[in-house]
């Protein structure tokens, strides 16, 4: 079946779909007033799903049940409305299919299968991983693909196995940052996927290449600019989305560095939808960093352009 042929109760790998932060109080505890507050501020902006426990969200730092308690968050928040998927990581592959199996029972429509986190084995136990994660439930899954992070490169020949050797494989979130990717996995596997853009620098020319989704960033701070930049694209509107893109490329690009979590949530913090407060071992951004971040945003958001 072809993503355009699932009906209205399956999942709709489509559009943007937010990758969340997790908000943290000052203590550092998951702020769940907050978390329902922004998830529902983000569909009301034209969110198709929202994506939680992944990297953006702090995934590695949460325990076991935080991840439950945040996704029973989300789900109540806006389950009614969008779909909820689970990002599904974990150091081992016991750990992730229970993740999964509780991801469906609080009824979130999707997951985002990432690779074991900390290993990096070859493609045989790689394999094994994906597999015994896909099959513990029968849950819609996006396979994410991103090598700079992870160090596992899910080719495009890997793409297609594991969508040829489990049916609710349904999308992947190539996030390599190397566009061929998108067009390599589409000569393989057609339609039957639905390939979102994984960087936020890279979502035009991601659309352009075949993309129909985007796993978004800055999307948490600025979901106005981010859907009408996506809805652009997709048009084929060209003038009016290179001329917002290059705009928002400065901002969307604090997706693509290694404290991307931290630049995100102090663009959140300036918007005035968020705080800057992450968890240990990752520290706010302070310095020279800092000041050059504070300069993009305060740039971007003096030209904020004027959208309908």
């Amino acid at each position: 079946m072809s993503v355009r042929e699932m009906s209205v109760t399956d999942m709709n790998w489509k559009g943007v779909m937010p990758a969340i932060t997790t908000p943290l109080d000052s203590l550092g505890a998951v702020d769940h007033a907050f978390l329902a507050k922004h998830v529902g501020w983000l569909v009301d902006h034209g969110a198709t799903g929202i994506v939680a426990l992944g990297s953006l969200g702090e995934g590695a730092t949460l325990t076991f049940d935080e991840k439950l308690a945040i996704l029973t968050s989300v789900v109540d928040a806006v389950a009614s409305r969008v779909p909820v998927v689970a990002a599904i990581s974990a150091l081992s592959t016991q750990e992730g299919v229970r993740l999964a199996q509780r991801a469906e029972a609080i009824g979130c429509r999707g997951l985002m299968v990432l690779p074991p986190y900390v290993h990096t084995g070859e493609w045989p136990e790689i394999r094994a991983h994906f597999l015994g994660v896909l099959r513990a439930t029968e849950v819609s899954c996006m396979l994410y693909n991103n090598p700079i992070a992870y160090g596992t490169d899910l080719r495009p020949e890997h793409v297609q196995e594991l969508a040829d050797t489990v049916s609710h494989v349904h999308a992947v979130k190539e996030s390599s940052g190397d566009l061929r990717r998108i067009t390599a996995i589409r000569a393989l596997v057609g339609d039957r996927l639905a390939i979102f853009a994984g960087l936020d620098d890279m979502v035009v020319e991601g659309v352009a290449a075949g993309a129909v989704g985007w796993v978004a960033g800055l999307v948490n701070a600025l979901p106005k600019e981010s859907m009408a930049l996506f809805e652009y694209a997709v048009a084929g509107d060209h003038e009016r989305a290179f001329s917002l893109y290059r705009w928002f490329l400065p901002l969307l690009r604090l997706d693509t560095v290694p404290e991307f979590v931290q630049l995100i949530k102090l663009v959140q913090s300036v918007v005035g939808m968020g705080s800057e407060v992450v968890r240990l071992p990752r520290l706010p951004v302070a310095g020279a960093l800092r000041e050059r971040a504070m300069a993009t945003i305060t740039e971007a958001l003096s030209t904020r352009p004027e959208l309908d």
